[in-house]
């Protein structure tokens, strides 16, 4: 890619003029993506056009954007599956990685601030290592292309007020964007009944976020990212449950009445400079941290009675780390890519327990506090080199590996080659294939390590006392796909997937805590299908997504103090549906503009997640349907303002998430009541 911006446009006293900027903006942004290849691998892309034609648009928070793609099924708390793996997802923003945070009940990033989601799964190029299941990369705004902002608010049941605002622009050879959206609401987590409004359930959320972007020269732009989310959840109650202990001095403390709470925080800072080489080399350093930190705080009688454990925890997690890519377009057949990426985490758990003596007779007095504290730090390495080679006119190659390290509660390391195919059978057919070694390390960020000598004689002793350290997964991932276009407007597309894995991670809420901890099965086995299809025509534009998987393990080879001995006799001689297996997931969606209002519907489907004794049932299946209308309204000299009318679970359909049984299962989920929302925005 030839560089076509002459030196002179930068020179102090020549600022460049507007079609030179976006000029600019449009070569960086190309060459940007030439450092991303995804050969092999699955895509699939969200759009400004696809957010907006759902029913919440831009207001959607980014996990139910996600559950539009094939192979993704919703869990409780805002978590997602792919392809059977329990999370294991990688966040991008503009091709840098994103170090991960604590894991909560709320989402860190905000769909407003995204011009385009692209998701990618199954064999991916040597590029992509640590969360494999998904990369998800955010391409952001930028306020090159025009100056302004938008202002929205949307208002509807469960109390629910969320606005957003967003200015951007550009000025001489910067460019900016910030977006700020706080929202709450009485529906801050899935409840654990299925009523129309949920006790104890209020939720404030806040994110912000910023880009900036400054042209140095023709062969460098230097970007600054930065976001902060803070979220703070009410736990819901669960009335009528029997108390399990009795607390002396608390004859009567109803269930319905606990104070449980959780307080998220997150915030990152990214520092890139971009830089272009003649019209071969591109490449891209980037400096990131990232600082995380979860607080539950326990209802200090409440969790006494029902669960005889109080404890509040504290989590926090530091990450700080860089990240280069370069590529090198070695020829017209070949280009070179190479980078690495180097992290150092330090993660902090402090847990305050209030127990009982085990066996206690009633009514029970509670022990002294039990205090366990841990630190750790973590150094994540990892180095790639890969080559697309274009081997015939119809036929891309994309062959590479990697080399990961990963050194905190275990010394782990692996080579991992990667190979990766596509093929232009016609001009409306075309094969893809791919071979992936992959290299999964724990979150090291939720690693609650215990220590079980001080809960001994207790009611928050451990199920057993073994604890192996959690070790990083390590997968052979194969895939294969066709793509068929049809006409001018439907494209169809099949895609498989098997994957082996040894040491096969997964995560559980094994305490009162509202906490997911990982752990190892000894050995697992993942595969499935997938079938997409999408249909645009004039007005009107749709697409269906349908995914079979089926994902098991065996035997369980880290945590097992979380684990009854009956249960690690049964697992480590048997194959179990992983708790977080859905055999079915589906979705789909339509839009259709008439009269200048355009209607709008999407629809998720699941057979189930997991329960009952080590995940042998699941769930009944279920079906949520959304819809919406939009129209834009002209008020003369107050200019247009965008309206939408949606509606969420239209039928009010009832349907669990979880019922509280299944391994590492705590507690039952529902999934949302019937809702109704006006949202109303003004671009200026």
């Amino acid at each position: 890619m030839a560089c076509l911006i002459s030196v002179s446009a930068f020179a102090d006293d020549n600022i460049p003029d507007e079609p030179l900027k976006i000029t600019i903006t449009k070569y960086f942004d190309a060459a940007r993506e030439q450092l991303s290849p995804d050969t092999g691998s699955s895509t699939y892309n969200f759009d400004q056009k696809t957010i907006e034609n759902l029913p919440q648009g831009s207001n959607t928070p980014l996990n139910q954007v996600l559950l539009q793609a094939p192979g993704v099924a919703q869990d409780s708390y805002g978590q997602l599956h792919v392809r059977g793996d329990h999370a294991d997802l990688q966040y991008r923003i503009n091709g840098i990685i994103l170090p991960e945070g604590i894991a909560g009940f709320g989402q860190t990033l905000d769909t407003h601030f995204a011009d385009k989601i692209d998701f990618m799964t199954g064999a991916l190029p040597a590029q992509y290592g640590y969360r494999t299941a998904g990369i998800v990369n955010i391409t952001t705004k930028t306020g090159t292309f025009e100056d302004g902002g938008q202002s929205s608010v949307m208002a509807g049941s469960d109390d629910t007020l969320e606005g957003n605002q967003e200015f951007y622009g550009s000025k001489d050879r910067m460019s900016y964007y910030f977006s700020g959206t706080y929202d709450q609401n009485d529906r801050g987590i899935e409840p654990a009944t299925a009523a129309a409004h949920a006790d104890h359930d209020y939720t404030t959320q806040d994110k912000e976020f910023g880009y900036m972007s400054y042209v140095l020269n023709p062969e460098n732009r230097m970007i600054l990212i930065f976001g902060v989310a803070t979220n703070r959840f009410q736990i819901p109650d669960n009335p009528g449950q029997p108390p399990v202990y009795s607390l002396a001095g608390t004859p009567v403390y109803p269930s319905g009445s606990l104070n449980e709470e959780q307080y998220e925080h997150n915030a990152y800072v990214v520092a890139a400079l971009q830089s272009t080489i003649g019209d071969k080399t591109n490449a891209q350093f980037s400096l990131f941290t990232r600082y995380s930190d979860l607080l539950y705080k326990p209802d200090p009688l409440g969790d006494l009675i029902y669960n005889g454990d109080a404890s509040r925890v504290y989590q926090v997690s530091v990450t700080n780390g860089v990240q280069n890519d370069y590529s090198y377009r070695y020829d017209d057949n070949n280009t070179i890519r190479t980078g690495y990426t180097v992290s150092l985490e330090n993660a902090r758990d402090n847990t305050d327990s209030t127990v009982f003596a085990s066996g206690c007779s009633a009514p029970c007095t509670p022990l002294a506090p039990i205090i366990d504290n841990h630190n750790k730090d973590a150094t994540l390495f990892g180095y790639y080199l890969q080559d697309e080679w274009k081997a015939i006119d119809k036929l891309t190659i994309n062959y590479g590996a990697r080399f990961d390290y990963y050194n905190a509660y275990v010394n782990a390391d692996q080579f991992s080659p990667r190979l990766g195919a596509v093929y232009d059978l016609t001009p409306q057919t075309k094969l893809h294939a791919g071979y992936a070694r992959y290299f999964t390390p724990p979150p090291t960020e939720l690693i609650e390590p215990v220590t079980i000598a001080a809960f001994q004689g207790t009611t928050g002793a451990p199920l057993s006392n073994e604890s192996s350290p959690v070790k990083p997964e390590r997968d052979n991932y194969f895939d294969v796909g066709i793509i068929q276009k049809i006409g001018d407007g439907l494209t169809l597309g099949l895609d498989a997937y098997y994957k082996e894995a040894h040491d096969l991670l997964d995560e559980g809420q094994f305490g009162q805590a509202l906490i997911f901890a990982p752990f190892n099965y000894e050995e697992g086995k993942v595969h499935g299908v997938e079938l997409t299809a999408d249909y645009t025509h004039n007005a009107f534009s749709s697409y269906v997504n349908f995914s079979l998987s089926n994902a098991e393990g065996k035997g369980i080879a880290s945590g097992q103090y979380n684990f009854s001995q009956d249960d690690l006799d049964y697992i480590g001689s048997h194959w179990v549906h992983l708790d977080h297996d859905q055999k079915v997931s589906a979705s789909a969606g339509a839009t259709y503009t008439f009269y200048d209002i355009k209607y709008g519907v999407d629809i998720i489907n699941g057979s189930g997640l997991r329960d009952g004794t080590d995940n042998t049932s699941h769930l009944a299946d279920y079906t949520q349907v959304n819809a919406s209308a939009k129209h834009t309204f002209d008020l003369g000299t107050a200019g247009p303002v965008d309206g939408t009318f949606s509606v969420i679970n239209v039928f009010d359909r009832e349907y669990e998430i979880r019922d509280g049984s299944g391994i590492g299962v705590f507690a039952p989920q529902y999934g949302p009541r019937r809702g109704y929302f006006v949202t109303l925005s003004r671009t200026f």
